[in-house]
Order: structure tokens, then C-alpha cells, then sequence
């Protein structure tokens, strides 16, 4: 992914611009004072999520759902 440095002050004039660089797959990096702010990137819209990509990947136990104990309330050890 190519990237693209701008100035806060710049990025207003040039928002419109800079939107349709980034849907297009360029990073944006927003810049203050020569500080890296911001980073403008394209959102995965419409990509769906497959399940089973990590299988066993989280483990549950039984009691998962039981109440706390009091002290994990009340802040004591």
C-alpha cells in the first residue's frame, strides 16, 4: 500500500482528494508539526468474516457464566 504524508492544515483544503486516494488504496498519514496524527485508510466494507479461521483458538470452561466471587467486586485480593 503506497502512502502519502499531509499536513493537518492541508488536509482540509484537500479532504475530497485525499478520501478518493485512500478508497483507492494509498495510506494517508496526517502530519502535525511534522507528528504523525492520523492515519487515513479505506474501510473493508462488504468484506464478510469467515468462520474457522482459528479453531480452538478460545477455551471455555464450565462455570464459565458463574457469579464472581465478592472479592473481585469489593477490589481485595
Amino acid at each position: 500500500m503506497a502512502a502519502t504524508a499531509i499536513d493537518v492544515q492541508e488536509l482540509t483544503a484537500r479532504f475530497e482528494e485525499m478520501i478518493l486516494l485512500a478508497t483507492q488504496g494509498t495510506e494517508i498519514i496526517v502530519m502535525e508539526k511534522n507528528i504523525p496524527r492520523a492515519r487515513l485508510v479505506p474501510l473493508a466494507v462488504g468484506q464478510a468474516r469467515k468462520a474457522g479461521l482459528h479453531p480452538n483458538a478460545i477455551e471455555t470452561t464450565e462455570d464459565f457464566d458463574a457469579p464472581l466471587p465478592e472479592a473481585f467486586w469489593a477490589d481485595t485480593p
